[in-house]
């Protein structure tokens, strides 16, 4: 069985031609698009930035709340939400007035769950830099990684 769109460009009577853009493509490029959008780094001189003592929060996506990624240092801690009416974070049930405070909240709940370390360590190796979520890299380490070359292991065949 033929398509109707295939069936309308074999048709002489009909003005399609077959090098046509399809709506499908064209949605598929603006969701592509989209997506590099709201996978912007902090550091991209196109992402939304909202910068409050000691956070950056960069804009993801979502209307209604808005969704954001929650930046300390050059590390991502988790994400917040904006409401119409107030603010708040994936730790608990409260309604923040300001996006500070959803963000300290959210902070120390990771600190006081041992999610992060304070203490001094040596930097990651390449390997686990692999591990990380690509958007919590720094450039420094991004870097790091476009040179890294891992190493070779004896394989033997089967």
């Amino acid at each position: 069985m033929q398509s109707p769109l295939k069936r309308n460009l074999d048709n002489r009577n009909h003005h399609g031609t077959p090098n046509m853009i399809s709506i499908l493509s064209l949605q598929e490029a603006q969701f592509e698009e989209s997506l590099d959008k709201i996978l912007l780094p902090p550091t991209d001189p196109n992402a939304e930035i909202i910068v409050v003592s000691g956070y950056k929060l960069v804009y993801v996506n979502g209307g209604c709340p808005r969704n954001y990624r929650v930046y300390k240092a050059h590390s991502m801690i988790g994400v917040i939400f904006q409401h119409i009416t107030h603010w708040s974070n994936a730790v608990d049930s409260l309604r923040y007035t300001e996006p500070i405070d959803a963000a300290v909240r959210l902070d120390d709940f990771m600190t006081m769950t041992g999610y992060f370390t304070t203490t001094t360590e040596q930097p990651p190796t390449e390997e686990e830099l692999l591990d990380k979520e690509f958007d919590s890299l720094t450039s420094e380490e991004w870097e790091r990684l476009k040179r890294y070359v891992p190493e070779t292991r004896d394989l033997i065949a089967a």
